[in-house]
């Protein structure tokens, strides 16, 4: 509040009498009583003077009097006006502590509000850490099944749907991997933001206990305190002071950003939440798609295996057969060329009959006939004899590729189910659940 105007203080204006001057009257003794007749006066001379001197003590006087009941209403208008001024101030005052513990409070409340948000973030970012450290086994299983599947043999080294899955799993992943961390440096954006508030909230709040201090001690002022003084150079405003209007629009601007980074706090941590809980299902689920892709195929090359180890069996046993039948067609052969040569000898030694007797009578007849149907036999039997040969080989080829495959099946076998999913039982049960430990 502007201080009244101070009416400078002047004297009273005082009142000048005019004497007139008298004429003396002249003297006719001459020169000899000049010397008694300068220092005197005549009677009206003395009565006016004397009237002169008392008006002016009765001018003096009335004036003198006006100027003490003017000091003395000057001097009570004085004390009532200061008395009052003192009274607005420190009623002003009041309501100016009033309004800074007001902010204060507001400040402080914000302040401690902002600070366990932060603490919650922060715990939310500590979940995305633990979440993103939990994904390294996951990783680490894939890619170690899929390094695994590439010792399989030529003939199971396929793209099958194990592969198919793995590698989508891979892939999700590397995504999860890098959502987390791209999660975790907003997160840590969002710390600093709201910390940076949180100092910005607390710089203001310091102010404003600090004036709260200064004008509490300022209301305590009276006129009886020791420790008053004259301060003029503290009457001027400074330049750089704030009007009411722009202090309160301060603080209320610091409070309104930590509410908007407060509010942006709790929607990330919402984020997080979601994020942690989507990606925990969709591994899960590429988890459990994974296994059962290896479980299909274990049974797939299970019967698979079988199936050829049923071939193999059948194999085997046509072998046998098919030696027995190359023994017995051998012995046939052999038996056959017994008869041939008793049949050739026959008419070998026929032939050496004399003259006439060189006859061909029936038993040349049916030993040529002989001759020939053994022939026949006996190439009919060394045709069968190579055909059972070349079978008996082509049963070998057939057992050998058997067994090579029935060895390839037990490869992947062992690799899908001993070394892949005896690996994956070290998968994580829940992404969710391992952000907490």
């Amino acid at each position: 509040e502007p201080h009244p105007p101070v009416v400078p203080s002047c004297p009273l204006p005082s009142k000048t009498c005019d004497v007139v001057p008298t004429e003396r009257p002249r003297s006719c003794c001459g020169m000899a009583v000049a010397g008694l007749r300068t220092a005197k006066y005549h009677l009206p001379e003395w009565h006016r003077r004397n009237a002169g001197v008392c008006y002016e003590a009765y001018t003096a006087g009335e004036q003198a009097e006006r100027g003490r009941a003017e000091a003395k209403h000057l001097v009570k208008h004085a004390a009532a006006s200061a008395q009052r001024a003192q009274g607005y101030s420190k009623a002003t005052l009041g309501q100016r502590l009033q309004d800074i513990h007001f902010w204060r409070v507001e400040l402080q409340k914000e302040i401690m509000e902002l600070d366990a948000e932060t603490n919650l973030l922060a715990a939310q970012k500590l979940r995305l850490e633990r979440a993103l450290d939990a994904t390294e086994v996951p990783y680490s299983v894939v890619i170690d099944n899929l390094e695994c599947r590439e010792r399989r043999q030529p003939p199971d080294l396929v793209i099958d749907e194990v592969e198919k899955q793995l590698m989508k799993e891979a892939d999700l992943i590397r995504d999860i991997r890098d959502l987390l961390k791209r999660t975790i440096i907003q997160a840590a954006t969002q710390i600093r933001s709201n910390r940076i508030q949180k100092e910005n909230c607390e710089l203001d709040w310091s102010d404003k206990v600090e004036t709260y201090n200064i004008d509490d001690k300022c209301v305590g002022y009276c006129t009886d305190s020791t420790d008053v003084q004259y301060h003029p150079s503290s009457v001027k405003f400074e330049e750089n002071a704030s009007t009411p209007k722009s202090w309160a629009q301060f603080s209320h601007d610091n409070i309104s950003r930590a509410e908007q980074e407060k509010l942006a706090s709790v929607q990330l941590r919402s984020l997080i939440s979601n994020i942690i809980h989507d990606a925990s299902e969709d591994l899960r689920m590429q988890r459990a798609a994974v296994n059962e892709a290896f479980d299909s195929h274990c049974r797939e090359l299970d019967d698979a295996k079988l199936r050829l180890e049923n071939h193999l069996k059948q194999i085997l046993k046509d072998i046998g057969d098919e030696e027995a039948n190359i023994v017995n067609l051998k012995k046939a052969i052999r038996d056959k060329e017994a008869f041939l040569k008793v049949a050739h000898t026959r008419l070998y030694d026929r032939s050496f009959r004399p003259n006439v007797e060189l006859c061909r009578d029936e038993p040349q007849f049916r030993l040529v006939s002989e001759v020939e149907e053994l022939t026949v036999f006996l190439e009919a039997l060394k045709r069968k004899l190579m055909e059972s040969e070349q079978n008996l080989k082509n049963l070998e080829e057939t057992r050998m590729k058997l067994e090579k495959e029935i060895a390839v099946k037990a490869n992947s076998i062992f690799i899908d189910r001993q070394k892949c999913m005896g690996y994956r039982v070290r998968y994580p049960v829940d992404l969710e659940v391992a952000s907490y430990q």
